[in-house]
């Protein structure tokens, strides 16, 4: 019998139901989308704050004016110091109230209860690390004069927030939970958590402790380097600096790096004599950048980073700042400029306002949460920040007996307790012990793969004083370095002018003194070899007033001058940035506002460009390189070391560095697993994150000692050569090499974290995915999720001259005109003015807005 394997076909009538009902749930789905849609948008649009008229607030005791520009920065005048902090928390809350909840969430580990148990592990390590008891410590050392104006700030925030409960941003609808009210220890909890992400903790020691004993003090030494001759310490005089001109600066250094690394070649040259790969170590001797006596700490990575290259993993988050006198400008009185580099977020991390009460009169970047101006200028003086990442985190090995009690130089004691409750959206609470001993808490949960108990003695938890009313209101030299004695932390340089010509340098924050050590390595804790002593007096801090050179300048490298006698950083940030600027700075130039722009805006990398030429030397010099290599040696032979965007030349020379690096720590520290997640526990190449890797690995070309040359390769241009080849074979590698775009490569991406997941409101909510310039190298310091925070210049000579732009605005509803308005000017590398004086900020009004009091 024949039998049919052809389906029964189906009746049209059939055919046509379905594709009713589907067309019938689509047009639901379509409805639905706009309906939350709209939902979304009337409620964003009910909270636009109040920008023009007047309003009643309860809580003030005279008018306060708000006027903003066409930007929306505000210009808040007060009749009381009282009433002006009270508006200055009104007016931020009007702008970033869910940024402002969020920010004291993250910091006190409190963003389980309002997302899910998605966060439960970063809370817990909050709870662990303990922020809210440090805040909390804070308030309690402040003086009254100083809690006063928190808590009119705090007051002023409420104010706000209790006459728009029914018109909340809509992150809160969103995420249907109502903020509680703001209080002074919520302002040190923010203040606390930029202490947290600007502080050097103790994960590199940890490692370094593993790669210490894999490797030994020689070659861990080498790795660990925390010094080089590019440094620029803000103190010490430099060659071709303290003329004046700085006609010869260029020259000098040249010869320098020839004197000191003779075998240079710019990739063009003929093979030298001697095999590289034959060079006995006897010449490493002299090298001041390696050895086993350089310092160790851990290095901030990048929240969120996607891995590409090892800059995106353990790139420090650093910042620029310079002032050059009078000598150097075309007014003839300084200029001084700042961009801190932090992690990118939406809305961006600072709040532009001005802030006016009688003879208090200060401008510039606000931390939302926190009074006062954090950098700035009034009518007197101006200063800027850099992150110094002084060691101020120490991990002590605590011995533990079988009653749980831990060993002391008195014997064993009975540690504290102190319990955390966290709140956990859709599921049952959990409750976390935190173990305290004399050094801290114990922390040994946040290091994958630890086992011993690790004690976190950290500064932070001795409370830190808040100086920024007395900045705000320093009018020269020694007012400012008063305010800033009683500065602990985070430690920053601080670059300083004022109106009369003067320009200064001065470290500031609360520094260990150990007994031995310097906190770079993990330390018995049951004894007091390691202990903290003291503390580095604050004049005995680097500091300079009207240096001979005009020129002061820190990009978050070393500052402490040969001969320091105090240990203030165990991991200095790499030398490149801060050399760049003063190879620009000391040029013999006349600079305006515009200049301090550009070099803020400079991608030129003078490191990527070093091992550019060198990778192209290599296969040059190689014996057989792959077509390939050939190919990509020939595009890095023409570039001119700019980072930029449209250039394949950046992503072939970082892609050749990070197989370079595998190739020369693989065979001593072992391969990377292929899930990275337990990364932490198991060393491999991979582990070794630091600042300075990029000295480490110009000292390994430079010397191109036997003892790091990797197996199976008889010289150094071999294993460049092989580097090159590796990267340009590598997966995602284009076939046109020339394709290869830098920007691609080191797109930056920002989104709001709320509304940016939802796919019909993510164009309108950040800027996303965009190719960028720069790196990491480069003064414009730019990676995916990292880059400038604020762009400022202060002009002596005329305030009103001066200018300052943020990442993308000032307003945190997705709404408002002032979202992101600065987004172009960030992202183009352009600014605005920032009025100051009663004639400039009423030119430039846009908006006013009378806060009264209630009735």
């Amino acid at each position: 019998m024949l039998t049919s394997s052809a389906p029964i076909p189906s009746s049209p009538r059939r055919r046509s139901g379905r594709r009713s009902i589907a067309l019938l749930l689509l047009s639901l789905l379509v409805v639905a989308i706009l309906g939350a849609a709209g939902w979304c948008y009337l409620v964003a649009r009910r909270a636009l704050p109040q920008l023009d008229g007047s309003v009643e607030v309860p809580g003030l005791s005279a008018p306060v004016t708000i006027v903003r520009d066409a930007r929306g920065v505000p210009t808040i005048e007060a009749a009381s110091l009282s009433d002006l902090f009270f508006a200055q928390g009104f007016v931020t809350a009007q702008d970033r109230l869910f940024q402002m909840d969020g920010m004291r969430r993250y910091a006190a580990g409190e963003l389980s209860e309002i997302i899910g148990d998605s966060l439960l592990e970063h809370d817990r390590k909050q709870r662990i690390l303990g922020l809210r008891v440090a805040a909390h410590k804070t308030v309690g050392l402040i003086s009254a004069e100083d809690r006063a104006r928190f808590e009119a700030y705090a007051r002023g925030v409420n104010a706000y927030l209790d006459s728009h409960r029914n018109r909340l941003p809509v992150e809160f609808r969103i995420l249907r939970y109502c903020p509680r009210p703001w209080t002074p220890e919520d302002s040190m909890l923010v203040a606390s958590q930029m202490v947290e992400d600007l502080s050097i903790g103790p994960e590199n020691a940890l490692t370094r402790e593993k790669i210490l004993a894999k490797l030994g003090p020689e070659l861990a030494g080498d790795l660990y380097v925390n010094s080089s001759w590019h440094d620029h310490p803000p103190t010490a005089s430099h060659p071709g600096v303290e003329g004046g001109t700085g006609s010869n600066s260029d020259q000098d250094k040249d010869d320098k790096h020839k004197d000191k690394n003779k075998n240079k070649d710019n990739g063009k040259g003929k093979k030298k004599e001697k095999e590289k790969g034959n060079d006995n170590d006897e010449d490493d001797d002299d090298d001041q950048d390696s050895g086993p006596n350089n310092s160790v700490a851990r290095q901030t990575g990048i929240p969120g980073s996607s891995g590409l290259f090892p800059e995106d993993l353990y790139l420090t988050l650093g910042s620029n700042n310079w002032v050059v006198s009078g000598a150097h400008t075309v007014s003839g009185k300084p200029l001084l400029s700042n961009d801190m580099h932090l992690a990118h977020q939406m809305p961006n991390l600072w709040y532009e306002a001005h802030l006016r009460c009688g003879d208090f009169d200060v401008a510039g970047v606000t931390l939302p949460g926190m009074p006062y101006v954090v950098v700035g200028h009034n009518q007197r003086i101006a200063w800027g920040f850099t992150n110094i990442g002084p060691t101020v985190e120490d991990a002590y090995i605590e011995t533990f007996n079988s009653q749980a009690q831990y060993l002391t130089p008195d014997g064993w004691k009975q540690p504290q307790h102190r319990p955390e409750l966290i709140h956990v959206k859709g599921r049952a609470d959990v409750m976390v012990d935190v173990t305290l001993t004399r050094h801290g808490p114990v922390v040994t949960e946040l290091y994958g793969g630890e086992t011993r108990k690790i004690a976190l003695r950290w500064t932070l938890y001795e409370g830190i004083r808040n100086p920024f009313f007395a900045v705000n209101s320093a009018r020269n030299w020694q007012e400012f370095r008063h305010a800033f004695s009683e500065f602990d932390a985070p430690g920053q340089n601080v670059v300083y002018a004022d109106v009369d010509g003067n320009i200064g340098y001065q470290a500031t924050g609360k520094i260990p003194i150990r007994a031995s050590g310097d906190g770079s390595l993990p330390e018995n804790g049951s004894d007091n070899a390691h202990e903290w002593t003291g503390y580095i007096p604050f004049e005995k801090l680097p500091s300079v007033f009207n240096p001979p050179s005009g020129i002061l300048a820190t990009a978050n490298s070393r500052i402490s001058p040969d001969g320091y006698p105090y240990s203030i950083s165990a991991e200095w940030e790499a030398p490149w940035r801060a050399e760049r600027i003063y190879r620009v700075l000391n040029s013999g130039r006349k600079f305006a506002p515009a200049d301090m722009l550009a070099l803020q805006t400079d991608i030129f990398s003078e490191a990527e460009r070093f091992f550019a030429e060198r990778f192209v030397y290599a296969v040059d010099h190689a014996r057989s390189p792959s077509p390939r290599a050939k190919a990509a040696a020939e595009i890095m032979r023409q570039w001119d070391g700019r980072m930029s965007a449209d250039s394949a030349a950046p992503t072939i020379e970082v892609r050749t560095r990070e197989q370079l690096t595998r190739l020369l720590l693989e065979p001593k520290l072992g391969r990377a697993p292929a899930d990275p997640r337990p990364r932490e526990a198991a060393l491999s190449w991979k582990s070794y994150a630091w600042s300075m890797r990029s000295v480490w690995m110009e000292n390994v070309l430079e010397h191109q000692p036997q003892r790091w040359l990797a197996p199976g390769y008889p010289n150094y241009d071999e294993l460049l050569a092989a580097a090159v080849d590796s990267a340009v074979n590598a997966p995602g590698a284009p076939q046109d090499l020339n394709s290869w775009k830098w920007g691609q490569q080191n797109a930056v991406e920002i989104q709001h974290p709320i509304l940016g997941r939802v796919p019909i409101f993510e164009r309108w909510t950040g800027p996303g995915l965009r190719e960028q310039s720069g790196s990491g190298y480069t003064v414009k310091a730019a990676t995916r999720y990292h880059g400038p925070s604020e762009r400022i210049t202060t002009d002596l000579s005329d305030l009103d001259q001066s200018t300052l732009n943020l990442v993308t605005g000032e307003a945190g509803n997705f709404l408002s005109p002032y979202y992101m308005d600065q987004w172009d000017a960030w992202s183009q590398g352009y600014t605005f003015p920032l009025p100051f004086s009663r004639r400039a900020v009423e030119k430039a009004r846009a908006r006013k807005l009378v806060l009264d009091p209630a009735k």
